[in-house]
């Protein structure tokens, strides 16, 4: 059983310690290019056109040439059937400009094996510390330029985030607008419980449309729970019936302290992880 699949979007099954990259890819030297993140479980990558749909958008927004989506559906069925059923896995789809004087983009697809902080965050929850991301929450209208939104090879600045939130002793981050507004977090989407209502930031705040939060609120409504899109902060979440960090691998992760204050974590126990579940089994 490999650790690790390698596919180029050839179909080709690649050796997974053998080279790939050209030192001028431009996904190496500038982070210029896009790329999604899926969960493989029981043998099926889960949400693909959601995915998918998003790989394509942020490729828009990259001026990158339009993905061809047939294409990275015959790869990532092939990395699956690569992979098994036997685990869990995590499936990149990787897309960047290509080589500084090539003739088109890179692609390639990966699956490793999920992380143990994955499986501790699920199981015990997160603590997490707020972290201003520095831009105001109109800034994607006035500066398309930044790519807000897309999902970008470009990550350093998130890796920083969360090693300075491990250096203070903490999880996860939850980053803030200038303004002081709740965004999202590094790899996250956040969403917060008032009695049976789930709220979410809108994505036109300049945050990433969340895959797993859009499973999530389509199969809340056939639930007795109501959805939401809403401007948060900080206090919203501390008074809050629950805080989750949503994510394509990882889940619905409960957050149980925010900055030093205990968050309550008894309503919805359970339930918004178990929808979670349930959700990316039937969404496409």
């Amino acid at each position: 059983m490999a650790d690790r699949v390698l596919v180029t979007l050839d179909g080709e099954v690649r050796d997974a310690d053998a080279p790939l990259l050209h030192a001028d890819d431009f996904g190496v030297l500038r982070g210029d290019g896009v790329f999604e993140t899926l969960l493989v479980r029981g043998g099926r990558a889960r949400a693909v056109e959601l995915h998918l749909a998003r790989l394509a958008s942020s490729a828009s927004v990259a001026d990158l040439p339009a993905p061809e989506l047939d294409d990275w559906r015959m790869a990532i069925d092939i990395a699956v059937e690569e992979w098994g059923d036997a685990r869990e896995g995590v499936l990149r789809l990787v897309y960047t400009r290509g080589r500084e004087f090539g003739d088109g983009p890179t692609a390639f697809l990966l699956v490793t094996p999920v992380a143990e902080r994955v499986e501790a965050a699920r199981r015990d929850g997160v603590s997490v510390v707020s972290l201003e991301r520095g831009y105001s929450v109109d800034l994607a209208q006035k500066a398309p330029w930044q790519l807000l939104g897309a999902k970008t090879l470009s990550y350093a600045t998130n890796m920083a985030a969360l090693r300075h939130a491990e250096s203070v002793g903490a999880d996860d981050v939850i980053y803030t607008s200038s303004e002081g507004h709740v965004l999202e977090g590094p790899r996250s989407t956040v969403v917060i419980a008032r009695g049976r209502t789930l709220l979410t930031i809108p994505p036109e705040q300049g945050i990433l449309p969340g895959t797993t939060q859009q499973a999530l609120f389509e199969a809340a409504r056939g639930h007795d729970l109501t959805v939401r899109y809403e401007a948060l902060r900080p206090a919203d979440l501390i008074v809050a019936d629950g805080v989750w960090l949503l994510s394509s691998v990882a889940l619905a992760v409960r957050v149980h302290t925010l900055d030093g204050h205990s968050l309550a974590t008894e309503a919805l126990e359970g339930e918004i992880e178990k929808l979670v579940d349930k959700a990316i089994e039937t969404t496409r």
